[in-house]
């Protein structure tokens, strides 16, 4: 199998704070990956590493064949990249001058020169495949914020990306909402997309994760099949973990 991510001995600091710790992890491709742990543990971090958002300062990083430097060196691989990696946040930060259609329509046309037809087409497609079609012509301050997260992985995936990152996607939303984008992740992941997913909802990572990583004071202190890790975890900081986060 293809290795879309490699890292070996990543670390990444902010300031005097030691942020990941020597992270060894490797992806593959069409391997749904969720990543799990207490708020603070950098979770968050090590995901926005893959696509340049974060600098890391030593180790190496390897994403779909190039590899990034440390401390924002190679700046034609980060371009290469975010070409081929797609990322959904907490927030949507879709732009609420443009209408829904035209948000997804941008990155392919300004990114990847597509034509004005073709992005055109692409987005409808997109709009469709994530179950929100009719919503093309509004705006997004509109739609519902799950409504709105969908077109933020419309608009990700619009740029036919080899690897989709979620960074926590469901929790700025109402609890009637979260379904409805889980939803629409579980179709990729049916549909063979490769993802790293941060997430707290532990009944997705179940069932649609390939592999379950612990990560507690930026170190992977666990990784394995979602039943080997949440019936039997082996390290006692992912017992305490999973026994506060599953008796809610």
């Amino acid at each position: 199998m293809t290795q879309i991510v490699k890292m070996k001995g990543m670390n990444k600091y902010f300031g005097k704070v030691h942020v990941l710790k020597d992270i060894d992890l490797t992806v593959e491709q069409g391997e749904v990956v969720v990543i799990i742990g207490a708020s603070g543990s950098g979770k968050s971090t090590l995901i926005r590493c893959v696509n340049g958002l974060e600098e890391f300062e030593s180790g190496h990083l390897e994403v779909d064949g190039q590899a990034l430097a440390p401390k924002g060196g190679n700046q034609q691989a980060l371009a290469e990249i975010r070409k081929e990696v797609g990322m959904v946040f907490q927030q949507f930060n879709l732009f609420p001058h443009l209408t829904v259609k035209k948000n997804i329509m941008l990155a392919p046309q300004k990114v990847k020169n597509t034509s004005q037809t073709v992005a055109n087409a692409t987005a409808e497609r997109l709009l469709e495949r994530v179950g929100i079609g009719s919503q093309a012509d509004k705006y997004p301050g509109h739609l519902s914020g799950g409504q709105q997260q969908r077109v933020a992985i419309a608009r990700a995936l619009a740029m036919e990306p080899r690897l989709m990152l979620f960074d926590e996607p469901t929790s700025a939303l109402d609890p009637e909402m979260i379904g409805e984008v889980l939803d629409v992740m579980r179709e990729l992941a049916k549909e063979g997309m490769t993802m790293m997913v941060v997430t707290h909802e532990m009944g997705f990572a179940r069932e649609v994760a390939d592999r379950v990583i612990y990560i507690h004071e930026g170190q992977i202190v666990e990784e394995g099949k979602p039943d080997d890790v949440f019936d039997n975890p082996q390290n006692e900081r992912t017992q305490a973990f999973l026994s506060r986060v599953l008796a809610h």
